[in-house]
């Protein structure tokens, strides 16, 4: 969103002409309730710039053709905000939940932060992931993270103090290929950095989005049990010859073929 009367919609054209463009390719969109809240409520924004952008994302979509093979993705941690007509069929109409990470998971995710990093082998990764039960993603880099500055601080600290030796004793031989005093991120930095983690997600939360995805399943249960009748199964519909069944072409009208 910008201050400029119209440029924001602009931006949303020039997104959607570049991903025409390089297709097939994916439009991922994070944080998509940030431009996309449900209109009507928005207080104080200057000359409605967030719905006119709303409404452009929407013709945008609704001009994207099947054929331009660009796939458009949203994540959102706010799915009961966003506006109801961007979940529509023929737009954003696949919802998918996914919840917090789950041991195994948990055990890549720590790995993939410290597939860079020298890790002490006594460290036991898989029993991290044990006892981070309701961690998500950016908790345990978190983690990591906090780790890997432990081991860089300490390593800090012991070359200074070792410079500081040599500086006091300056006729000392002193070994100056000497090793790294920290080579690697020891139990004793994991074991300080699991005292400062914290889960971002509570349990209310989780309980919020768990009713939330049932309460979209449920409205969208209409034709769960719906089956064609077995007499005059082989029965065209009424109107319709041979030639239409099945008879799927690009759209003429497609407004950017």
């Amino acid at each position: 969103l910008t201050m400029w009367f119209g440029e924001s919609e602009a931006n949303v054209r020039d997104i959607f002409d570049k991903a025409r463009s390089a297709s097939p390719c994916v439009l991922f969109f994070d944080e998509l309730d940030s431009i996309a809240k449900s209109r009507g409520g928005n207080v104080g924004d200057a000359g409605g710039a967030a719905d006119r952008v709303i409404n452009q994302i929407l013709t945008e979509m609704d001009g994207m053709g099947a054929k331009k093979n660009v796939f458009i993705i949203g994540a959102t941690n706010r799915p009961d905000i966003i506006d109801p007509a961007i979940l529509r069929p023929g737009r954003l109409d696949q919802l998918i939940y996914i919840p917090l990470p789950d041991e195994r998971s948990r055990e890549a995710i720590i790995k993939s932060n410290l597939r860079k990093s020298p890790v002490a082998r006594d460290v036991d990764l898989p029993y991290i992931a044990r006892v981070t039960h309701g961690f998500s993603g950016a908790d345990l880099t978190e983690i990591c993270q906090r780790a890997c500055k432990l081991a860089i601080r300490q390593s800090i600290e012991s070359e200074i103090r070792r410079e500081r030796e040599r500086a006091a004793n300056p006729n000392v031989a002193m070994d100056l290929d000497e090793e790294d005093p920290v080579p690697e991120i020891t139990r004793a930095h994991f074991e300080e950095a699991m005292r400062f983690a914290r889960r971002s997600v509570s349990d209310n939360d989780i309980r919020k989005y768990e009713m939330f995805s049932q309460t979209l399943q449920q409205s969208r249960g209409f034709g769960t049990n719906f089956r064609f009748p077995t007499h005059n199964s082989g029965r065209a519909a009424p109107g319709a010859t041979p030639s239409d069944q099945g008879n799927f072409q690009d759209d003429p009208d497609d407004l950017y073929s």
